[in-house]
């Protein structure tokens, strides 16, 4: 049953009807991070990984990595091919970066 609270200020109206707004990522990364968590369906426990991704790896090889997902796997959970791409690309630049043995 409402109540019937009789006339009020307009401004009594106005201030308690705001809505929460969601405050907007700070870093580019964190945007990329949650793009990638929405369009994969990333479980909660592996979040942390794609936020560590997004801000450690380049952009533009995580944007492959995601289009490659997307196209590849077309039935399953999308997130853990994600995380094999990305870690291919992680052994094939690590490989690169490492000097040459010493003899």
């Amino acid at each position: 049953m409402k109540i019937d609270h009789g006339f009020q200020q307009l401004g009594d109206f106005l201030t308690g009807a705001k809505m929460p707004r969601k405050k907007p990522p700070a870093y580019e990364w964190q945007d990329l991070a949650l793009t990638i968590i929405k369009d994969l369906g990333v479980p909660g426990f592996k979040r942390s990984s794609i936020f560590k991704i997004a801000k450690e790896v380049p952009k533009n090889a995580v944007l492959n990595a995601l289009n490659d997902t997307k196209e590849l796997c077309q039935t399953g959970e999308k997130w853990k091919y994600f995380f094999k791409i990305i870690d291919s690309y992680n052994a094939g630049t690590k490989k690169d970066a490492d000097p040459a043995p010493k003899t």
